[in-house]
């Protein structure tokens, strides 16, 4: 019988409420700082995409959006190609927010 190994990376960042492009730069880092050490399924923070701290924002469309964009951007680059990646990020989903995830 086959057996079949995963390297996993869980990631800590220094994430700040609203800086969708600060948090993004960190999260594609920390991707990339994952494959070079031989990581196959890298884990980050729930809401790393905005901020944990965002507080009421977490409920603005605005936010949910931001994040659409900064996950999009990861989806388009060549980042998770041989690597599941788990990327924190508030869903409105008929009208409530929630704390999600998407893998890739």
């Amino acid at each position: 019988m086959r057996r079949r190994l995963a390297t996993l990376a869980t990631c800590n960042l220094n994430q700040w409420a609203m800086d969708f492009e600060g948090n993004l730069k960190r999260i594609v880092d920390s991707i990339k700082q994952a494959k070079k050490l031989g990581a196959t399924y890298r884990v980050g923070p729930e809401l790393e995409v905005c901020g944990y701290g965002c507080e009421d924002h977490f409920y603005e469309l605005d936010t949910e959006e931001h994040s659409w964009e900064a996950v999009g951007e990861i989806l388009r680059s060549d980042l998770t190609k041989d690597m599941l990646v788990d990327v924190g990020m508030p869903v409105i989903h008929r009208g409530k927010a929630s704390m999600s995830c998407f893998f890739s």
